[in-house]
């Protein structure tokens, strides 16, 4: 609930740019809990049913978190156009996730942009991708239930 505001300010933006938005919620200011809409957005995207996801909450520390215990996501808490351009560069990142209390309207707009616009490097940054691919294979469990 605490970025339902900007997520509305941004989704025309997405589609703008002609990019597919699927709105998984909230739907109002009433409170939800930041790890089911976070989870929500990282299994499309590990799944393979979207490319990319965005998760806004108060902070965005929170949905980075919960995005990355799902493997195949590597999301990346932005603020700036720096660290938008870095993380999608260096880690091709594909979870964006910004913090609706802590960035303004114009920020989260720079970063949303430059973070859809940046694609990633490849190079010498594949190997590294491929390192955390395989710590997050090497930890992974297999759910008993």
């Amino acid at each position: 609930h605490g970025g339902y505001l900007l997520k509305e300010a941004l989704k025309p933006i997405l589609e703008g740019l002609g990019l597919e938005v699927r709105d998984v919620g909230v739907y109002d200011e009433k409170p939800a809990d930041y790890p089911d809409l976070a989870l929500k957005v990282a299994e499309l995207v590990a799944a393979g049913t979207a490319a990319r996801g965005v998760a806004i909450d108060g902070a965005g520390i929170g949905s980075c978190i919960v995005a990355n215990k799902v493997p195949g996501v590597r999301a990346a808490l932005c603020y700036d156009k720096a660290s938008a351009r870095n993380s999608r560069e260096h880690n091709d990142s594909n979870v964006l996730t910004l913090g609706a209390r802590l960035l303004t309207q114009t920020q989260a707009e720079e970063v949303l942009r430059t973070w859809i616009a940046t694609p990633f490097a490849g190079g010498r940054h594949q190997a590294r991708v491929q390192k955390i691919l395989d710590i997050e294979r090497k930890y992974l469990r297999k759910d008993p239930s």
